[in-house]
C-alpha cells in the first residue's frame, strides 16, 4: 500500500528580506569588533541565500532597507536579545494563520472539503504553546471537533518527512482515512545575539515557511499519482555533537558541525543504497531527488555521497535562494516543484536532522 499526495500547498510571510540587507540587520547584533564586521557579510554571502520571508519583519527589501523593530541593535556584548517567553508569544500570535494558508491552498487544489479530513498531523520545531496551533487550525479550517491528531514536534529539518511516514500509516490502516499535513516554523524567532560563527550561520541560513499536504490511500489504477511507497530512518552513531537545536533563554539554539558534509559522505552511500533495495531499486533507477538544503555543502555532500550528478539538486538549491532554509515545511517545497514539473519518477527525498540522522522518503 502506498499514500497518494492529493495536493501540496505552500505559504510564506508577507515580507522579505534580501541577503544583503539581513546581512546589514545581523551587524548590528552579532558583531563586536572590526573583523567580525568583515566576516560576517562573506557568511551570508556563501549561504546560498538570496531572499528570505519572514515573520518579524514590517517592511520588504524593495529599494530601501527592510524594516522590523522585534530585534533591537545590541546595546552591550552581553545583549543577547528578546527573551525565549517574548519569542514564543510572538510564535503563537503567528504560526496559526501561516499553516492555515498552507492549508487552506491544500485542501482546495485537493478537492478533499475540510469536514472529510479525518486524520491532521501537525509539525514544528521552532515554537510551543497548549492548546497548540493544530487546536488552532481544527477551528480556522473548519475540520470536525473529533479529528484525530498527532503532533510532530521538535524534530528539526527532517520532519516534514516524518509526518508523511505518519500519514501513510493511517491510510494503510483505514481505507476511508483523508489525512491533512502541516509543517509551520518561524525559525526568525530565534536570531541570536553575539558573536558565535556556528549560530550567525545559522542566522544566515533560516527563514519561515508553512506547507501542507492532503492525501489518501493510493489507488492501484492511477499511476499519474505521486505515491509514497516507503520511507526510511538511520541514526549515524557517535555524532550526537553534530548538530543540536537546544531552547535557550534568548530563543532556540541551533549548532551545526563543520563535520557535517563529511558525515554524510562517509555514512549515506551504504545505508541508501541496502534502503532502496529492499524496495527493488539502485541509485542510478532514481528520477529525481527531493534534498533538504541545510546549507550549499549539505547538498554537494549528498551529490557526491550518492553518486548522482550534481544538477539534479538544481530545485533544491532554488528553493533554498529563493525562501531560504524553513526547516521542516523545506522538502515539502522541493517536492512540490518536482511535482508540478513533472520531474521523472521514482523520486527520493532525504533530510538530515540532530542524531545525526538520516530521513528518507520513496516516492513513486
Amino acid at each position: 500500500m502506498s499514500l497518494e499526495i492529493l495536493s501540496i500547498g505552500t505559504a510564506i510571510p508577507e515580507h522579505s528580506i534580501e541577503q544583503w540587507d539581513a546581512a546589514s540587520m545581523g551587524l548590528s547584533v552579532c558583531t563586536q569588533t572590526e573583523s567580525h564586521t568583515r566576516v560576517l557579510p562573506e557568511l551570508y554571502r556563501r549561504s546560498g541565500v538570496r531572499t528570505r520571508h519572514l515573520v518579524v519583519l514590517e517592511r520588504s527589501t524593495n529599494g530601501t532597507l527592510a524594516q522590523q523593530s522585534f530585534y533591537a541593535p545590541a546595546s552591550s556584548p552581553d545583549d543577547r536579545g528578546p527573551t525565549t517567553a517574548g519569542r514564543m508569544q510572538l510564535y503563537e500570535e503567528r504560526v496559526m494563520p501561516l499553516g492555515a494558508a498552507a492549508a487552506t491552498a491544500a485542501l482546495i487544489d485537493s478537492d478533499v472539503s475540510a469536514s472529510e479530513i479525518t486524520h491532521l498531523v501537525t509539525v514544528s520545531c521552532s515554537g510551543f504553546s497548549a492548546p497548540g496551533f493544530d487546536i488552532a487550525l481544527i477551528g480556522e479550517l473548519g475540520l470536525s471537533a473529533d479529528v484525530a491528531r498527532t503532533h510532530i514536534g521538535f524534530m528539526g529539518c527532517h520532519a516534514a518527512l516524518n509526518g508523511l511516514r505518519v500519514m501513510k500509516a493511517y491510510t494503510d490502516a483505514d481505507l476511508q482515512a483523508r489525512v491533512l499535513l502541516c509543517a509551520v516554523e518561524l525559525c526568525s524567532l530565534h536570531q541570536q545575539y553575539g558573536w558565535n560563527p556556528d549560530r550567525i550561520v545559522s542566522n544566515a541560513l533560516f527563514a519561515d515557511g508553512a506547507a501542507a499536504v492532503v492525501g489518501r490511500r493510493a489507488r492501484d489504477d492511477d499511476e499519474s499519482a505521486w505515491r509514497l511507497a516507503a520511507s526510511g530512518s538511520t541514526i549515524i552513531p557517535g555524532t550526537a555533537d553534530a548538530m543540536s537545536w537546544r531552547i535557550g533563554n534568548h530563543g532556540f539554539q541551533m549548532t551545526l558541525s563543520a563535520r557535517v558534509p563529511d558525515l554524510i559522505r562517509q555514512h549515506l552511500r551504504p545505508w541508501l543504497d541496502d534502503w532502496l533495495a529492499a524496495s527493488g531499486f539502485a541509485i542510478d533507477d532514481i528520477g529525481s531527488w527531493a534534498v533538504h538544503p541545510g546549507g550549499p555543502k549539505v547538498l554537494s555532500a549528498t551529490a557526491e555521497a550518492a553518486g548522482f550528478a550534481p544538477s539534479l539538486l538544481e530545485p533544491s538549491r532554488q528553493i533554498l535562494a529563493d525562501f531560504g532554509n524553513m526547516s521542516s515545511p523545506t522538502v515539502l517545497f522541493i517536492i512540490d516543484e518536482l511535482r508540478r514539473s513533472g520531474a521523472p519518477r521514482p523520486c527520493v527525498s532525504l533530510a538530515f536532522g540532530p542524531g545525526l540522522t538520516i530521513e528518507a522518503a520513496l516516492i513513486v
